[in-house]
């Protein structure tokens, strides 16, 4: 199932649906790294407010998108983890380690533009 990924000004939004195998999420991340270079985009929200259940390769590719990201020079947020993949990510030690988080979509719009305002104008 391919995740949508919309773009607001300078801002992608990316939702993970609920039923993405693994060759789903790496095609989510070619598709978000190359959107990131092709819109010059400064900021990233990966919404997973869909999703159930969070294995280990998932952490892992969820992670590795967000340091793909920094490393093209943009901010990603991952938004929308529900309480009880929250809990079960604990008890399994899956972690997002160096990856920002919230809430919700609205919280992490919210981060990245506020973000954006304290660094000013993008170079280039």
């Amino acid at each position: 199932m391919r995740a949508p990924i919309l773009k607001q000004g300078r801002i992608l939004i990316a939702s993970v649906q609920g039923s993405m195998t693994d060759a789903d999420l790496l095609q989510l991340r070619d598709e978000l790294v190359a959107s990131v270079r092709r819109h010059r985009s400064t900021g990233v929200i990966i919404d997973v407010t869909q999703l159930d259940v969070m294995d280990s390769y998932a952490a892992r590719m969820l992670r590795g998108i967000a340091q793909m990201i920094k490393l093209l020079g943009a901010e990603s947020i991952i938004v929308g983890i529900q309480p009880d993949v929250a809990f079960a990510m604990v008890q399994l030690g899956l972690t997002l380690q160096d990856t920002t988080t919230a809430l919700d979509l609205e919280e992490g719009l919210t981060l990245l533009q506020s973000n954006e305002e304290q660094q000013g104008p993008a170079n280039g």
